[in-house]
């Protein structure tokens, strides 16, 4: 286990600002992980990755194919999820798409969209779009969104258990406000805000919990909609870069679970060192984003 501040420290909760790697040191116990070991030779290969989004615009030059696309849809009949060919509403799900293609370039990218054209959505679409991932058993879910609305709660932290027993790492953002969101505080989903560092392939582990993870997020370029890109700040487009590498550990270690994945993400976190290793930054794959987490509404 790992060493850790006694008093809560909200300022490395929902995103790391004015500190680094050195600012935040944790000492694990135990045998060394080295990205090498990890994720070294690995680029995503068999691993399908869902993106819970505003969907993704096909054939971007930053994104490339997209193996499936889907939407949900609410009718007189219920909420369904069939397949679209619309693409992208606003450009948001795009870039997480070309975040997680960067980081791990031969993983299958699917989509299915929550979200409309002003970055909005409810919570029952959301339910409904993560419930159908979950069955479908992507390796990876990314959700750069979430939601404040307690009467989703249950059943959304019911979901995120089930994908986490099933085997279906869920990469989630946390808000950018402080403010009590879902998916990301439960502790069966793989939280992330943003960090500054200039090297867009570092990840670090948080000491002070909720938020477990930090990679690039601060003043990045993404992919966005027709082809374009964007600069912008969010812990959105972190997250996206954390389920890229999930899925190149799982691309090497298939039999992961997901308890062991984030062990991994864990241990090779550049603030992280063992007794036996320095602390030091893995090698990472190629740069990453990010964007705002959205909130859905109701």
């Amino acid at each position: 286990m790992s060493t850790a501040p006694s008093a809560w420290d909200s300022a490395l909760t929902w995103s790391l600002r004015g500190r680094g790697p050195g600012d935040i040191p944790v000492t694990a116990h135990g045998d060394t992980v080295t990205p090498e070991w990890a994720w070294g030779g690995a680029t995503g290969r068999g691993v399908r990755v869902c993106v819970v989004d505003s969907g993704v615009e096909r054939d971007h030059p930053q994104v490339g194919p997209v193996d499936g696309s889907y939407v949900v849809v609410k009718g007189d009949h219920g909420i369904r999820v069939e397949e679209t060919d619309t693409g992208d509403t606003c450009g948001h799900g795009t870039a997480c798409a070309g975040i997680i293609r960067r980081a791990a370039a031969g993983c299958e990218i699917h989509s299915v969209r929550v979200l409309g054209e002003r970055f909005s959505g409810t919570g029952d679409v959301l339910l409904a779009g993560l419930r159908w991932a979950i069955e479908q058993r992507f390796d990876v879910v990314n959700m750069s969104l979430s939601t404040t609305r307690p009467r989703f709660v249950e059943t959304l932290h019911a979901l995120a258990d089930d994908a986490y027993f099933a085997g279906t790492a869920i990469v989630a953002s946390a808000h950018n406000s402080l403010v009590e969101s879902f998916p990301w505080r439960f502790s069966s989903v793989i939280s992330v805000g943003s960090h500054q560092e200039d090297d867009p392939r570092l990840h670090l582990y948080n000491p002070s919990p909720p938020v477990e993870f930090f990679a690039a997020g601060q003043n990045v370029t993404v992919p966005w909609l027709n082809g374009a890109t964007i600069r912008t700040t969010g812990n959105s487009f972190a997250t996206p870069y954390i389920a890229g590498l999930c899925a190149l550990i799982r691309s090497k270690h298939p039999q992961l679970t997901v308890f062991q994945l984030k062990n991994i993400l864990y241990l090779t976190a550049a603030n992280v060192r063992t007794e036996s290793s320095p602390l030091s930054a893995p090698p990472s794959p190629l740069p990453v984003p990010t964007a705002e987490p959205l909130e859905t509404h109701s």
